[in-house]
């Protein structure tokens, strides 16, 4: 479903890398969760398979499409949300959603049975007719959820994705990235909630100043050397040298 192949990235002005020969397989059927320490390369990771920044060095394939050579396709398998949703604040919802499903070319019937479908899940159907700009950061992270299931993507790709969302959404988002994977799709998120990537993820990949430096199931990853019984959060301290001072 994504693969990258020797991915690096080094914004103009800097002295390293942001991400460094970055090798990454994600499966369908599978929820992928991307793990690191602030400034790690998380984010521009997920840019450059999103199609936002183009990686200096190396291939990005989504969904089989290269996304250099056919990015339309890349782009029409996949949803995203950004850890900070930058919407249309002077569109309504209604509309945001409706601009969304025409991009994507949702027929009527079945943009009215999803959005039926996520308004009543994410309690948005009373503001359907405000404007973006009057909502609550909550509101648009839900909001943004919404457009980006809209056209029902292979693979779902979001950056730190329950920000903002009160404990019932969250629940609920939780129950859709299960039932997503069910159906032989694949969801790839970044979070800083290690305990929610222990809970829902089949793999975890932990990136460390721009290196991959673990992936693996939680089983694999626990048999590494020293790792033995570890938990996520004690694992993911020590191998990002923020664990020096932790006990148990």
């Amino acid at each position: 479903m994504i693969r990258l192949k020797g991915v690096s990235k080094r914004y103009r002005g800097a002295s390293t890398y942001a991400v460094q020969g970055l090798d990454l397989e994600v499966r369908p059927g599978e929820i992928f969760g991307f793990l690191g320490p602030n400034g790690a390369g998380k984010t521009t990771t997920i840019k450059m398979i999103v199609g936002l920044l183009k990686a200096d060095q190396g291939e990005v394939l989504v969904h089989g499409h290269d996304l250099n050579a056919d990015p339309v396709a890349a782009k029409r398998s996949m949803g995203f949300v950004p850890d900070k949703p930058d919407l249309y604040p002077r569109l309504t919802a209604l509309e945001y959603l409706n601009l969304i499903g025409d991009v994507y070319g949702v027929d009527g019937p079945t943009r009215t049975k999803r959005l039926n479908h996520y308004l009543d899940m994410f309690q948005l159907r009373e503001a359907i007719g405000d404007l973006i700009q009057s909502f609550s950061r909550g509101m648009q992270q839900k909001l943004a959820l919404t457009g980006a299931l809209l056209h029902a993507p292979a693979l779902f790709i979001l950056d730190e994705p329950m920000v903002g969302l009160d404990p019932k959404s969250s629940h609920l988002f939780k129950e859709i990235m299960r039932e997503h994977v069910k159906q032989g799709n694949t969801v790839f998120f970044s979070t800083h909630v290690l305990e929610v990537a222990e809970q829902l993820c089949h793999r975890v990949g932990i990136i460390n100043q721009g290196r991959l430096i673990a992936c693996g199931t939680m089983d694999e990853l626990r048999k590494s050397p020293g790792h033995a019984g570890s938990s996520l959060e004690k694992l993911f301290l020590e191998l990002t040298d923020e664990g020096a001072s932790y006990e148990e």
